[in-house]
């Protein structure tokens, strides 16, 4: 199995953040998934996260499919790393989580703590994904005893608190065993529930849902009464309405943050991949917010700079 420390020494090195992909979190159909990581293998991202996190019943790209997709990613020169469903209701789903651990080939992100048990029993390195609520020193230190080696930030957490986090002195041996990526583009992954709220807004229940995510590429968005973004809904995922973006707050994550996570999105993605990996500070667009990194309201969008 590969080990993120070794594929990702120069990143560490400079500690200056490279640019990840992560899961696609949207149900797209095979075609453009396919057509989404030709895309990808060709971009300037170091890392593409591969699997289904939101809904089991998006089938469109199977586990065979996702396989196939890591070996081609790898040939290309990015490191790849499998994700699991943040949550986990049935049997079936359970036995997707298994083949996934024992892929054999490639690193395993985390997204609930049964994947971490079952990846601690095998003595396997994991990437801790956002879900998995690591707020304190103490979890924080468990998680890497359990054999964490990336840490995906929470997204709601602002630069200034996970520094004074870092900053505990029971946490100073550990400073040299994990790796930080921050999701930095998108809309933010905020809550799942055992409701599909897609399938809700359509009047349908979720077991007859008729997948219709399929006609939500960018989730379905919903606004306030005052007609400004709201929520996104996707599937049993909530997201934020408003899109994520820290491209000009990269300044502010040299030093210590060694990824930076973007989120795709049907249209334009890969233009953004770009500009972050160059480190391009740009006005942002009306709509995108950067409030929890800064500490503040997560809808706001501020042009504090922070050091």
């Amino acid at each position: 199995m590969e080990c993120i420390q070794n594929s990702t020494a120069t990143a560490s090195a400079t500690k200056v953040p490279a640019v990840t992909i992560g899961p696609v979190l949207y149900f797209w159909s095979k075609a453009k998934l396919q057509a989404f990581y030709q895309h990808a293998a060709q971009s300037a991202a170091t890392t593409v996260y591969l699997g289904e996190t939101v809904c089991s019943k998006r089938r469109e790209f199977g586990f065979t499919d996702f396989l196939d997709t890591a070996y081609q990613l790898r040939d290309a020169g990015k490191q790849v790393v499998l994700s699991t469903l943040t949550l986990i209701e049935q049997q079936a789903e359970l036995k997707e989580l298994r083949k996934i651990i024992d892929n054999g080939e490639f690193m395993v992100e985390a997204n609930d703590m049964g994947a971490v048990g079952w990846l601690h029993e095998k003595g396997l390195p994991f990437v801790a994904g956002s879900a998995l609520n690591i707020y304190n020193e103490l979890s924080l230190r468990l998680m890497v005893k359990q054999g964490m080696q990336r840490w995906v930030l929470p997204v709601e957490l602002g630069r200034d608190w996970i520094l004074r986090l870092l900053a505990q002195p029971s946490l100073a041996d550990l400073s040299q065993q994990i790796e930080i990526e921050v999701f930095a583009y998108g809309h933010l992954p905020l809550a799942w529930s055992g409701r599909c709220f897609t399938a809700r807004s359509e009047n349908r229940p979720k077991d007859q849902c008729e997948l219709c995510c399929l006609n939500y590429p960018n989730g379905r968005l919903t606004q306030s009464q005052e007609g400004q973004p709201l929520f996104v809904l996707n599937g049993i995922q909530t997201q934020s309405g408003q899109r994520y973006n820290l491209q000009n707050d990269l300044g502010s994550m040299h030093g210590w943050v060694d990824y930076v996570r973007l989120s795709p999105e049907m249209d334009g993605f890969f233009d953004k991949v770009q500009l972050f990996a160059n480190g391009i500070n740009q006005p942002l667009p009306q709509h995108d917010v950067n409030g929890y990194w800064h500490q503040v309201a997560g809808f706001r969008q501020t042009s504090e700079t922070i050091e």
